[in-house]
């Protein structure tokens, strides 16, 4: 068998998002067939570690390849050139944003699930809370070991639930304000995404602060971002904030994953009905009117709430409907960042290719 063999093969792979085979696609990086060692090696432009997505893609690789009386040896990695040798985070494979227009919507819930819930999958995690002025991070997965220094004035992150995490509340004391004007804002983030010793991650979640203002600029302006995730409720009220931070990141050339709407309807746990306390539906046709992808919706579920004050995020539980929203959320963003990831290399592919 010769590598064309192998890539003949291939075409019968799909990718299910971008709706052309892997090859054609350009998303199959090298081949090599290894005749003496019995052994075929693949590698795979897939972007998105543990993403149930490219899990099935490879999978089907897999299928495709079997019976050939070879072994197979499947690696996968955005080219360098796509991804770019950022100077800022160069081992972090992909940076999430998790937004918000307004407070009061659950956004560090979500950015807190989300992380612990891609965690959970199997994949390495960073989570940062950008929240300066209103870090909750710390609280919510009940973190109570301080970063520690280096000898070359770095910083060495704690970790919980497989995440390293880096926060202001671990800086500061716990009823002390942050009373800071934007330059020293930018200052304190830079160095805390620069200074800290994150290790190679799949990862990393940035849990930004409510509204449009000095700390996603500087986000935006310095950070090689994959894309970002709004959190809403369901009323017009926060959807027309919503939609302000969806412009924000319009107007920056961010990729937005998604919209999840929080605080979706709540069923009485006496009588088992459902009552609307916020609305149902507004973030789901926000997503539609803005033709972006919806993530998902979770309910107003007490569970939620004790979680986060008790420091254990909910996705992590096995035997709640509300956990399992999240782990659906948490899938959606992961396959919606293997489609960006994807697109960027079957992009460059085409516009290196050949013409006749």
């Amino acid at each position: 068998m010769d590598e064309a063999t192998v890539r003949e093969r291939l075409t019968a792979v799909e990718d299910p998002a971008l709706g052309d085979d892997i090859v054609s696609l350009g998303l199959v990086n090298a081949v090599e067939v290894d005749d003496d060692a019995g052994e075929v090696r693949v590698s795979l432009a897939l972007g998105a570690p543990y993403s149930p997505d490219e899990t099935a893609m490879a999978g089907r690789v897999r299928e495709e390849l079997d019976g050939t009386g070879y072994d197979v040896d499947l690696s996968a990695n955005i080219p360098g050139e796509v991804a770019g040798e950022d100077a800022v985070l160069p081992n972090v494979t992909n940076v999430i944003a998790v937004a918000s227009g307004k407070g009061g919507v659950g956004k560090s819930t979500v950015a807190v699930n989300l992380a612990a819930g891609l965690s959970k999958l199997g994949a390495r995690v960073g989570l940062f809370d950008a929240d300066v002025y209103g870090p909750n991070v710390p609280r919510m997965v009940d973190a109570d070991e301080a970063p520690k220094a280096t000898g070359e004035e770095t910083i060495v992150p704690p970790e919980k639930y497989g995440m390293r995490l880096m926060s202001m509340a671990f800086l500061v004391g716990e009823d002390d304000p942050v009373i800071w004007r934007g330059p020293m804002v930018h200052k304190v983030l830079t160095q805390l995404v620069e200074d800290v010793e994150w290790g190679h991650l799949d990862y990393m979640v940035l849990d930004l602060p409510p509204g449009t203002g000095d700390t996603q600029l500087t986000i935006l302006q310095t950070m090689p971002l994959t894309g970002a995730v709004i959190a809403t409720t369901p009323e017009d009220v926060a959807l027309d904030d919503a939609n302000k931070g969806l412009r924000m990141f319009g107007k920056h050339e961010t990729n937005v994953l998604g919209i999840v709407e929080n605080m979706s309807g709540f069923v009485c746990p006496d009588c088992g009905s459902e009552h609307e306390v916020f609305g149902k539906g507004g973030g789901k046709a926000f997503a539609a009117d803005n033709d972006l992808p919806f993530l998902g919706g979770v309910p107003l579920d007490p569970a939620v709430r004790k979680g986060g004050d008790g420091g254990e995020p909910i996705v992590l539980r096995e035997d709640s409907e509300t956990a399992d929203a999240f782990k659906l959320v948490t899938e959606n963003v992961a396959n919606n960042v293997g489609v960006v990831q994807r697109r960027k290399v079957s992009s460059h592919s085409t516009t290196d290719a050949p013409t006749q």
